[in-house]
Protein backbone atom coordinates (compact mmCIF):
# COMPACT_ATOMS: atom_id res chain seq x y z
CA UNK A 1 0.00 0.00 0.00
CA UNK A 2 0.68 3.67 -0.74
CA UNK A 3 3.25 5.04 2.40
CA UNK A 4 0.84 6.72 4.95
CA UNK A 5 1.42 10.71 3.50
CA UNK A 6 -0.34 9.75 0.73
CA UNK A 7 -2.92 8.24 2.44
CA UNK A 8 -4.01 11.29 4.63
CA UNK A 9 -7.13 12.37 4.87
CA UNK A 10 -8.73 9.91 3.31
CA UNK A 11 -12.66 10.89 2.18
CA UNK A 12 -16.08 9.58 3.16
CA UNK A 13 -16.68 9.41 -0.27
CA UNK A 14 -14.66 8.90 -3.97
CA UNK A 15 -13.05 11.55 -5.02
CA UNK A 16 -14.30 12.47 -8.33
CA UNK A 17 -13.26 14.90 -10.76
CA UNK A 18 -14.95 18.34 -10.04
CA UNK A 19 -17.88 20.11 -12.95
CA UNK A 20 -14.81 23.02 -13.61
CA UNK A 21 -12.07 20.35 -14.49
CA UNK A 22 -14.67 19.01 -17.21
CA UNK A 23 -15.69 19.37 -20.36
CA UNK A 24 -19.47 19.05 -21.51
CA UNK A 25 -19.42 16.59 -24.26
CA UNK A 26 -22.88 15.56 -25.21
CA UNK A 27 -24.44 14.09 -22.12
CA UNK A 28 -20.73 13.02 -20.49
CA UNK A 29 -18.48 15.23 -18.81
CA UNK A 30 -15.04 14.32 -20.03
CA UNK A 31 -12.03 15.32 -17.62
CA UNK A 32 -9.70 17.95 -19.04
CA UNK A 33 -7.16 18.18 -16.51
CA UNK A 34 -4.18 16.36 -15.85
CA UNK A 35 -3.43 12.60 -14.50
CA UNK A 36 -1.48 14.05 -11.84
CA UNK A 37 -3.98 15.75 -10.53
CA UNK A 38 -6.03 12.27 -9.46
CA UNK A 39 -5.42 11.72 -5.87
CA UNK A 40 -4.88 8.26 -4.92
CA UNK A 41 -6.53 7.59 -1.86
CA UNK A 42 -9.52 5.33 -0.36
CA UNK A 43 -12.56 4.77 -0.82
CA UNK A 44 -12.31 3.29 -4.60
CA UNK A 45 -12.46 5.89 -7.80
CA UNK A 46 -13.03 4.54 -11.05
CA UNK A 47 -11.27 6.06 -14.33
CA UNK A 48 -13.02 5.14 -17.66
CA UNK A 49 -12.44 6.00 -21.15
CA UNK A 50 -14.48 7.51 -23.74
CA UNK A 51 -14.65 7.09 -27.62
CA UNK A 52 -16.62 7.10 -30.75
CA UNK A 53 -17.12 3.74 -30.60
CA UNK A 54 -17.64 3.68 -26.28
CA UNK A 55 -20.14 6.61 -27.35
CA UNK A 56 -21.97 4.18 -29.66
CA UNK A 57 -21.87 1.35 -27.57
CA UNK A 58 -23.33 3.23 -24.76
CA UNK A 59 -26.70 4.25 -26.93
CA UNK A 60 -27.17 0.49 -26.80
CA UNK A 61 -26.08 -0.37 -23.35
CA UNK A 62 -28.07 1.51 -20.32
CA UNK A 63 -25.55 0.13 -17.68
CA UNK A 64 -22.66 0.84 -19.86
CA UNK A 65 -23.47 4.27 -20.44
CA UNK A 66 -23.99 4.51 -16.63
CA UNK A 67 -20.52 3.18 -15.92
CA UNK A 68 -18.93 6.30 -18.13
CA UNK A 69 -21.50 9.02 -16.79
CA UNK A 70 -20.79 8.17 -13.32
CA UNK A 71 -17.27 8.03 -13.71
CA UNK A 72 -15.15 9.54 -11.23
CA UNK A 73 -12.37 9.98 -13.94
CA UNK A 74 -13.60 9.95 -17.88
CA UNK A 75 -11.15 10.61 -20.05
CA UNK A 76 -10.50 11.21 -23.62
CA UNK A 77 -9.52 8.19 -25.41
CA UNK A 78 -8.05 9.98 -28.54
CA UNK A 79 -9.02 13.14 -29.53
CA UNK A 80 -12.23 11.78 -32.20
CA UNK A 81 -14.40 12.45 -29.31
CA UNK A 82 -12.86 15.53 -28.18
CA UNK A 83 -14.53 16.92 -31.13
CA UNK A 84 -17.72 17.07 -29.34
CA UNK A 85 -15.91 19.03 -26.82
CA UNK A 86 -14.88 21.98 -29.45
CA UNK A 87 -17.64 21.76 -32.01
CA UNK A 88 -20.89 22.20 -29.65
CA UNK A 89 -19.06 24.11 -26.39
CA UNK A 90 -15.84 25.52 -28.01
CA UNK A 91 -13.63 23.48 -25.63
CA UNK A 92 -10.66 21.13 -26.46
CA UNK A 93 -10.30 18.58 -24.11
CA UNK A 94 -6.50 16.79 -23.50
CA UNK A 95 -6.70 13.16 -24.84
CA UNK A 96 -5.99 10.59 -21.61
CA UNK A 97 -5.91 7.22 -23.18
CA UNK A 98 -5.60 3.92 -21.54
CA UNK A 99 -1.69 3.29 -22.07
CA UNK A 100 -1.04 7.21 -20.71
CA UNK A 101 -3.08 6.14 -17.48
CA UNK A 102 -1.67 2.72 -17.13
CA UNK A 103 2.14 4.50 -17.16
CA UNK A 104 1.07 7.12 -15.32
CA UNK A 105 -0.02 5.22 -12.33
CA UNK A 106 2.51 2.86 -12.55
CA UNK A 107 5.36 5.42 -12.46
CA UNK A 108 3.52 7.13 -9.47
CA UNK A 109 2.94 3.60 -7.67
CA UNK A 110 7.09 3.09 -8.37
CA UNK A 111 7.74 6.46 -6.25
CA UNK A 112 5.68 5.43 -3.83
CA UNK A 113 6.36 1.70 -3.69
CA UNK A 114 2.94 1.00 -3.92
CA UNK A 115 0.94 -2.46 -4.64
CA UNK A 116 -1.47 -2.85 -8.17
CA UNK A 117 -3.66 -5.49 -9.01
CA UNK A 118 -4.23 -7.26 -12.56
CA UNK A 119 -7.42 -8.17 -13.45
CA UNK A 120 -8.50 -9.81 -16.46
CA UNK A 121 -6.35 -11.82 -19.09
CA UNK A 122 -5.14 -15.23 -19.25
CA UNK A 123 -2.50 -16.93 -16.72
CA UNK A 124 0.17 -16.97 -19.03
CA UNK A 125 -0.67 -13.33 -19.99
CA UNK A 126 -0.33 -11.94 -16.44
CA UNK A 127 2.65 -13.96 -15.81
CA UNK A 128 4.17 -11.84 -18.69
CA UNK A 129 2.83 -8.53 -17.42
CA UNK A 130 4.25 -10.18 -13.55
CA UNK A 131 7.49 -10.47 -15.18
CA UNK A 132 7.84 -7.27 -16.82
CA UNK A 133 6.45 -5.02 -14.08
CA UNK A 134 8.91 -6.95 -12.03
CA UNK A 135 11.53 -5.40 -14.67
CA UNK A 136 10.16 -1.92 -15.15
CA UNK A 137 8.65 -0.89 -11.54
CA UNK A 138 11.09 -3.02 -9.26
CA UNK A 139 9.47 -1.43 -6.40
CA UNK A 140 5.86 -2.29 -7.12
CA UNK A 141 4.03 -5.53 -5.43
CA UNK A 142 1.91 -7.25 -7.92
CA UNK A 143 -1.48 -9.44 -7.54
CA UNK A 144 -3.24 -11.11 -10.41
CA UNK A 145 -6.17 -12.76 -11.09
CA UNK A 146 -7.76 -14.47 -13.71
CA UNK A 147 -11.29 -14.81 -14.60
CA UNK A 148 -13.46 -17.40 -16.25
CA UNK A 149 -13.77 -16.37 -19.76
CA UNK A 150 -17.28 -16.38 -20.18
CA UNK A 151 -19.91 -13.59 -21.46
CA UNK A 152 -21.46 -13.04 -17.66
CA UNK A 153 -20.12 -13.67 -14.23
CA UNK A 154 -21.51 -15.54 -11.82
CA UNK A 155 -22.30 -14.02 -8.80
CA UNK A 156 -19.47 -16.13 -7.36
CA UNK A 157 -17.29 -15.63 -9.59
CA UNK A 158 -17.87 -11.70 -8.99
CA UNK A 159 -17.31 -12.59 -5.06
CA UNK A 160 -14.00 -14.47 -5.78
CA UNK A 161 -12.67 -11.73 -7.61
CA UNK A 162 -13.76 -9.25 -5.44
CA UNK A 163 -11.97 -11.09 -2.51
CA UNK A 164 -8.87 -11.56 -4.06
CA UNK A 165 -8.57 -8.28 -4.44
CA UNK A 166 -9.54 -6.93 -1.23
CA UNK A 167 -6.96 -9.46 0.20
CA UNK A 168 -4.18 -8.44 -2.02
CA UNK A 169 -5.14 -4.71 -0.69
CA UNK A 170 -3.72 -2.78 -3.82
CA UNK A 171 -3.37 0.67 -4.48
CA UNK A 172 -4.81 0.81 -7.63
CA UNK A 173 -7.01 -1.96 -9.77
CA UNK A 174 -6.27 -2.55 -13.62
CA UNK A 175 -9.00 -3.73 -15.43
CA UNK A 176 -8.26 -5.67 -18.92
CA UNK A 177 -11.73 -7.85 -19.31
CA UNK A 178 -12.27 -5.95 -22.82
CA UNK A 179 -14.73 -3.13 -23.23
CA UNK A 180 -17.63 -3.21 -22.30
CA UNK A 181 -17.70 -5.81 -19.51
CA UNK A 182 -14.60 -4.11 -17.10
CA UNK A 183 -16.07 -0.63 -17.62
CA UNK A 184 -19.18 -2.15 -15.97
CA UNK A 185 -17.49 -4.80 -13.70
CA UNK A 186 -15.64 -1.70 -12.07
CA UNK A 187 -18.61 0.35 -11.69
CA UNK A 188 -21.21 -2.26 -9.92
CA UNK A 189 -18.27 -3.73 -8.05
CA UNK A 190 -16.22 0.00 -7.37
CA UNK A 191 -18.13 -0.29 -3.64
CA UNK A 192 -17.39 -3.50 -2.63
CA UNK A 193 -13.05 -3.02 -3.44
CA UNK A 194 -10.80 -2.20 -1.03
CA UNK A 195 -8.61 0.14 -3.13
CA UNK A 196 -7.76 3.59 -4.15
CA UNK A 197 -8.83 4.01 -7.79
CA UNK A 198 -10.16 1.06 -10.32
CA UNK A 199 -8.98 1.53 -14.29
CA UNK A 200 -10.83 0.23 -17.36
CA UNK A 201 -7.27 -0.09 -19.60
CA UNK A 202 -8.69 -3.04 -21.87
CA UNK A 203 -5.62 -3.62 -24.45
CA UNK A 204 -2.75 -2.05 -22.68
CA UNK A 205 -2.33 -6.03 -20.82
CA UNK A 206 -1.71 -7.90 -24.00
CA UNK A 207 0.61 -4.94 -24.99
CA UNK A 208 2.50 -4.92 -21.99
CA UNK A 209 2.43 -8.82 -22.17
CA UNK A 210 4.03 -8.40 -25.47
CA UNK A 211 1.33 -10.24 -26.88
CA UNK A 212 0.91 -7.74 -29.38
CA UNK A 213 3.35 -5.17 -30.67
CA UNK A 214 2.84 -2.07 -28.62
CA UNK A 215 1.66 1.04 -30.70
CA UNK A 216 5.25 3.52 -31.50
CA UNK A 217 4.40 6.72 -29.49
CA UNK A 218 4.36 8.42 -33.23
CA UNK A 219 1.26 6.92 -33.91
CA UNK A 220 -0.41 8.25 -30.93
CA UNK A 221 0.86 11.74 -31.42
CA UNK A 222 -0.62 11.58 -34.53
CA UNK A 223 -4.02 10.97 -33.22
CA UNK A 224 -3.88 7.67 -35.64
CA UNK A 225 -3.00 4.98 -33.25
CA UNK A 226 -6.65 3.41 -33.82
CA UNK A 227 -5.68 2.84 -37.67
CA UNK A 228 -2.13 0.71 -36.85
CA UNK A 229 -4.52 -1.15 -34.23
CA UNK A 230 -7.17 -2.07 -36.99
CA UNK A 231 -4.28 -3.17 -39.39
CA UNK A 232 -2.91 -5.42 -36.43
CA UNK A 233 -6.62 -6.52 -35.76
CA UNK A 234 -9.13 -6.39 -38.65
CA UNK A 235 -11.57 -7.81 -36.69
CA UNK A 236 -12.11 -4.21 -35.13
CA UNK A 237 -13.77 -3.01 -38.73
CA UNK A 238 -17.12 -4.66 -37.01
CA UNK A 239 -16.90 -1.78 -34.40
CA UNK A 240 -16.59 0.75 -36.92
CA UNK A 241 -20.34 1.69 -37.46
CA UNK A 242 -20.54 3.07 -34.01
CA UNK A 243 -18.25 5.62 -35.32
CA UNK A 244 -20.42 6.80 -37.85
CA UNK A 245 -23.41 6.60 -35.44
CA UNK A 246 -21.23 8.88 -32.77
CA UNK A 247 -20.50 11.53 -35.74
CA UNK A 248 -24.00 11.27 -37.00
CA UNK A 249 -25.22 12.62 -33.22
CA UNK A 250 -22.44 15.22 -33.36
CA UNK A 251 -24.31 16.79 -36.51
CA UNK A 252 -27.22 16.78 -35.19
CA UNK A 253 -26.54 18.00 -31.85
CA UNK A 254 -24.45 21.23 -33.83
CA UNK A 255 -27.22 21.85 -36.05
CA UNK A 256 -29.26 22.09 -33.26
CA UNK A 257 -32.04 19.05 -33.56
CA UNK A 258 -30.50 16.69 -31.09
CA UNK A 259 -30.41 18.04 -27.26
CA UNK A 260 -28.36 16.73 -24.35
CA UNK A 261 -29.07 16.82 -21.05
CA UNK A 262 -26.07 19.22 -18.93
CA UNK A 263 -23.66 17.11 -17.13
Amino acid sequence: MLEPEVQAATPVTPDHARPDECVDAMGYAVYNGELADIPMRRPCSTIQTISPISYGNATKDMLYRDAMQKADWLCLDGVYFGLAGLLLKGKTVKPNQGPDIFYHLMDRLEAQKGRVFFLGASDSTLEKMRARAARDYPNITVGTYSPPFKPEFSDEDNDAMINAINAFKPDVVFLGMTAPKQEKWGYVHRDRLDTCLVAAVGGVFDWYAGNRPEIAAIWWKLYLAWLIRTIDRPELLKRYPMIGLFFWHLLLARIGIKRYPST
